[in-house]
């Protein structure tokens, strides 16, 4: 029987790379999406609105039947750019609430079954913002918190064989980050100009780093942030 994992927002960008490069690795995919993959992958695609907590726990308890998963990727997530000023308490609790709280009640859901298999695999799709960024007071916020939930899951849950790793991606090219870095603006030509490697990054990119955190020979590499980023993370502190 091929093992599971589960993928939240797989249908499309980082998702959908995400989700092509486990189904190469051998892995069975449950994507949790409100929309359905576009073009279609071999997958299961549970339909659901990730925001609703009522109705993912129906649709965790679904896919649970058919028994544990021990692989999770959390990498559903929505930006809501403003400046501190802009940012409104509803656009605080919609991120957070997509972006940590659906991370919890799915990691929730999953853990007897991992606790019970004595293994499990836990990757957060992070984001360089968690450093700091201009007009992303929520999303920075929200993932920073993922880094905080990552450390204590990786503490509480070792002895169980159960690793907890986030990445933290700086610009990938997908529809989100070109809606959130509008082209005729001057921070991202200054974003794109900064990046070591000279080019934005790819979902394959991504999906290359959660593929070694969710491999069972990647025991001993648990609450890491990694920063898949083209150097920008040390770029940036460059003098």
């Amino acid at each position: 029987m091929m093992e599971r994992a589960l993928v939240t927002g797989g249908s499309r960008s980082i998702g959908r790379g995400i989700v092509e490069r486990l189904k190469a690795d051998g892995y069975e995919i449950v994507i949790l999406d409100h929309v359905a993959p576009e073009p279609a992958v071999q997958s299961r695609w549970v339909e659901v609105d990730l925001m609703d907590e009522i109705g993912l726990d129906r649709a965790l308890t679904d896919v649970l039947k058919d028994g544990p998963i021990t692989r999770v990727v959390h990498n559903v997530g929505h930006v809501r750019p403003h400046t501190l000023e802009d940012t409104t308490l509803e656009d605080f609790d919609a991120v957070m609430r997509l972006n940590v709280r659906c991370a919890i009640q799915v990691t929730k859901a999953l853990l007897p079954g991992m606790r019970a298999a004595k293994f499990g695999r836990i990757c957060s799709i992070s984001s360089r913002a968690a450093l700091g960024k201009e007009v992303r007071s929520a999303y920075a916020a929200s993932k920073a918190a993922l880094h905080g939930l990552t450390k204590t899951w990786a503490l509480e849950m070792a002895r169980d064989g159960i690793t907890a790793n986030a990445i933290g991606p700086g610009s990938i090219e997908t529809p989100l980050w070109h809606s959130a870095n509008p082209a005729d603006d001057p921070r991202t030509r200054k974003i794109l100009d900064s990046i070591p490697v000279g080019r934005l990054g790819q979902p394959e990119d991504i999906a290359n780093a959660v593929s070694f955190f969710l491999d069972a020979r990647s025991g001993f590499t648990t609450g890491q942030v990694l920063y898949v980023c083209g150097g920008l993370t040390v770029g940036s502190a460059r003098a």
